[in-house]
């Protein structure tokens, strides 16, 4: 019996063995494992915390650092897109102020223009009445003109015809001659 293993002896033989004398030496076993089992599942336990504390530092390291970069390009994705946005809403906010000065500029030209015509319209429209009155004034003395030179006409047409007669009544034949006489006479002084 010396040669069973304590582990297959029940507790009453175990203890008849040892005060009988003989002192087996057995080992105490944890889930079916002795002392030299566990030392190489500790190791074992060991070996895989220092491989999993020496590799799993490494590998979330280098999972913070991958999220850390990606943030970081992120972050420079959103300042680059900010920055353009920034940069589009100068320009655009320069354009609506060229616009609105380009438009102040038109407005004011326009202005300014419809004054200049207005002015040009006023001076050509005072000239042509101006003109219009000087031609009307002008026709007015031209037709005075006229009329006093048909009334001097028919006056002296008149007087003429009064003379003719009133010198047919006076003068008789001799009085005629001495006439003509008198007159060839300055003629010939002449």
């Amino acid at each position: 019996m010396a040669d069973v293993g304590a582990s297959s002896l029940p507790r009453e033989n175990l203890a008849m063995t040892e005060a009988h004398g003989g002192v087996e030496h057995v080992e105490p076993t944890l889930l079916g494992l002795g002392a030299e089992g566990w030392v190489y599942v500790g190791l074992t336990i060991f070996l895989l915390i220092t491989i999993f504390v020496v590799k799993a530092p490494k590998k979330i390291t280098d999972a913070l650092d991958e999220r850390i970069a990606e943030t970081k390009r992120t972050l420079d994705e959103a300042k680059a897109l900010r920055a353009e946005a920034e940069a589009m809403l100068a320009d655009a906010k320069a354009k609506a102020a060229a616009s609105a000065g380009d438009a102040q500029s038109i407005v004011n030209h326009a202005e300014a223009e419809a004054k200049h015509l207005i002015e040009e319209a006023k001076a050509k429209a005072t000239d042509l009445t101006q003109r219009r009155q000087k031609m009307a004034e002008d026709k007015i003395a031209a037709a005075e003109r006229a009329a006093i030179a048909d009334v001097r006409a028919r006056a002296a047409s008149a007087a003429a015809g009064i003379a003719a007669q009133v010198i047919r009544q006076s003068h008789d034949a001799t009085a005629d001659a001495a006439l003509v006489d008198t007159s060839i006479k300055d003629l010939q002084r002449a």
